[in-house]
C-alpha cells in the first residue's frame, strides 16, 4: 500500500482551503456605518502613549539581557518593553546630546 507523504497531504489541504476562500462574501445587505458609529468603535491595538504613537522596530538583544529586563519588569509590575523604553529614554536624556 502506498503512503502519501506529509507534504502532499498538506498540499491537498491547502488546495481545499483555497477553494473555500475563493467564494465572494456578499456585503450588500450590511448598512454603512455613520461617522458617530465609527468613532464609538473600539480601536484595535495598543493605545498611543503620549502625543506620538510609539514606533515599531525589530532589535536583537542577548537572551540574558532580555531575561533580566523581563524579571525586573515583572518585579515592578510593568511590561518589559515599557521598561526597556524607560531605560533607553533615561540614558538618552542623561548621556546623549
Amino acid at each position: 500500500m502506498s503512503r502519501r507523504s506529509a507534504s502532499s497531504a498538506r498540499g491537498a489541504q491547502v488546495a481545499g482551503n483555497a477553494r473555500r476562500t475563493q467564494r465572494r462574501i456578499d456585503f450588500s445587505d450590511v448598512p454603512d456605518s455613520s461617522p458617530e458609529e465609527l468613532k464609538a468603535m473600539r480601536r484595535v491595538g495598543r493605545p498611543p502613549i503620549g502625543d506620538e504613537p510609539r514606533q515599531l522596530i525589530a532589535i536583537r538583544l542577548d537572551p540574558d539581557v532580555l531575561d533580566r529586563f523581563r524579571q525586573e519588569a515583572r518585579r515592578r509590575g510593568v511590561g518589559y518593553q515599557t521598561l526597556i523604553n524607560e531605560v533607553l529614554a533615561r540614558h538618552v536624556r542623561k548621556d546623549v546630546a
